[in-house]
């Protein structure tokens, strides 16, 4: 039975992109989100304005819609199962807690024999040293929670930096210290999976990014079709082995030789995905769609070339000019105040 109403958790650029999708296939979204007049509700058929883990507001967008999805992974785990009670959700709940926690991340993601950087979990400062020693006095020290868009990292880049305070400075919450990989450059993989099983895999991504937000996004990337195998193999395990249903990112590091080494996993759709709107018959957005509703997966080849860039903060006054530009796509995501580091839209750039 395929689904008419939608329910989607987060009312950013990200729902609002499957609130647009949802529509060209004549289905219904609600967004539940504490915001009022969000990026998503602007599209949107309607907006419960409720904190994400508030009872009554679940209930009722369980009660009104047939699937509920969600636009970021840090939607409460509680909240999803309580829904899921009630409605089917997709992604499942198993993958936020799997995505939440950069620990039990990296331990899923190796159980499913794919290799990442070296780790251990840091829950004190003499947890750091130590660690800090083991990995010959450089690595990168994220929070287990809640860090994006390169915040709640620090880099040790040197065995002679000063580590002082380094834990507490980080809030003094549980903490995960990862290797450094010498990499020559990042992909990620936008993966789908439906009700049935049935996987589709878009081309990896050739991702830059500025002060820990992706600046661009470049397809095709410089890897060979080995190595592009290598991404959709794990992606394909990681989907398979959560039971999921819907679009997935997954972020990897290009070894010199070719090799992958996974960095992490987003239970949703993803920044790095955004040039397929451009650049595929089938965008992520409706494949989302697609696979949550119960219907068939759409195609993911690529029919061009293409560079998708962010538009962070003050590079929306740059829109003008992307608008004069033939071969462009432009998609502003209806944020009324620009910040900095704040994602504003997207642009791109298909090339014959």
């Amino acid at each position: 039975m395929t689904a008419r109403t939608i329910g989607i958790i987060g009312g950013g650029q990200l729902g609002r992109m499957l609130a647009m999708a949802a529509a060209r296939l004549n289905l219904r979204t609600v967004i539940l989100e504490p915001q009022a007049d969000c990026p998503a509700a602007q599209v949107a058929n309607g907006q419960i304005v409720a904190a994400y883990d508030d009872a009554d507001a679940l209930a009722e967008l369980a009660r009104i819609c047939d699937v509920v999805t969600y636009e970021f992974e840090n939607v409460p785990v509680a909240a999803a199962q309580a829904l899921a009670a009630a409605v089917p959700v997709y992604p499942p709940p198993r993958a936020l807690e799997v995505s939440q926690d950069r620990l039990v991340e990296k331990s899923f993601i190796r159980d499913c024999g794919i290799l990442t950087a070296d780790f251990a979990a840091v829950d004190s400062q003499g947890d750091l040293e130590a660690a800090l020693d083991h990995f010959g006095g450089v690595g990168v020290l994220k929070t287990r929670r809640l860090g994006y868009d390169g915040k709640g990292q620090r880099v040790f880049r040197s065995p002679a930096e000063n580590r002082d305070g380094a834990f507490e400075a980080l809030g003094g919450v549980p903490l995960i210290l990862e290797s450094l990989v010498p990499f020559e450059r990042e992909i990620s993989i936008i993966a789908a999976r439906d009700r049935d099983g049935t996987i589709a895999c878009y081309d990896p991504a050739e991702n830059v990014h500025t002060n820990g937000i992706l600046h661009t996004s470049t397809l095709p990337a410089r890897v060979s079709e080995a190595t592009a195998d290598l991404a959709r193999k794990a992606a394909r395990a990681i989907l398979d082995n959560l039971g999921y249903v819907g679009v997935i990112g997954v972020e990897f590091f290009v070894l010199p030789d070719g090799g992958l080494v996974a960095n992490e996993i987003a239970p949703r759709v993803h920044n790095s995905g955004h040039w397929t709107e451009a650049a595929c018959v089938v965008s992520q957005f409706e494949q989302h769609i697609r696979a949550i509703a119960g219907h068939p997966l759409g195609d993911p080849r690529r029919h061009s070339d293409c560079v998708m860039q962010n538009l962070i903060g003050d590079d929306i006054d740059d829109v003008p000019a992307w608008l004069a530009r033939p071969g462009v796509l432009v998609h502003l995501y209806g944020k009324t105040e620009a910040r900095p580091g704040r994602k504003m839209g997207h642009v791109t750039q298909i090339f014959d």
